[in-house]
């Protein structure tokens, strides 16, 4: 806010000039006769009721500026700067609130990625976990199917052999008493074919 002081210290130089300039051409011309006929305010009759007067108006004019003007301009002054004021701290603190928000938001994006990521392994570990246990169930699986379809084939193999082992004792009898004549021994015939086949076999 201005202060009547100081803008009465800012006046008043120029008042007092005005006054001196005033008085020097009063005083010139009351020492110049032609001058007397000029203008009734420099008459040196009349210069001390005109200097009278300007100081009551300056007066005037001083309480006025005082009383008046310079507190009502001192207060729009002082309002507006208030509003300016308060529109810097309000624009300061939405520019912290957003500083805020865009950290938050930052953070935000971070924890999602790292939560993601984190689902994103612990779906391939289980992914992964499960596909081994699959493929251990479907290997366990075949190899036993491999174990009971070896077991069968050595049994048909068994069998088979049996078959024919019977079959060539039976043929073997047959060709003897053929060529011999007579009934060869069973358990000999039997022991013959046997090692026949075994030796085959090997």
């Amino acid at each position: 806010m201005v202060k009547p002081h100081s803008l009465f210290a800012r006046f008043a130089p120029a008042v007092a000039a005005a006054s001196v300039v005033v008085f020097t051409s009063a005083v010139a011309s009351a020492a110049d006769p032609v001058a007397k006929k000029g203008m009734p305010q420099f008459d040196p009759m009349t210069m001390p009721s005109q200097i009278f007067w300007l100081i009551v108006c300056f007066a005037i004019l001083y309480l006025v500026m005082s009383k008046v003007i310079v507190p009502t301009l001192g207060g729009t002054i002082e309002a507006r700067a208030a509003k300016i004021q308060g529109d810097l701290d309000a624009a300061a603190k939405a520019r912290d609130e957003a500083k805020a928000a865009l950290a938050h938001y930052e953070k935000s994006i971070a924890d999602a990625r790292a939560e993601a990521q984190a689902a994103n392994r612990a779906a391939a570990d289980a992914a992964s976990a499960a596909t081994n246990a699959r493929l251990t169930e479907v290997g366990q699986r075949i190899g036993g199917e491999i174990a009971a379809a070896e077991t069968r084939i050595a049994e048909a193999r068994q069998a088979a052999m049996g078959n024919v082992r019977s079959m060539a004792v039976e043929v073997a009898q047959a060709a003897y008493a053929k060529l011999v004549g007579g009934q060869p021994e069973a358990a000999r015939v039997d022991a013959l074919v046997g090692a026949a086949l075994q030796g085959g076999r090997r």
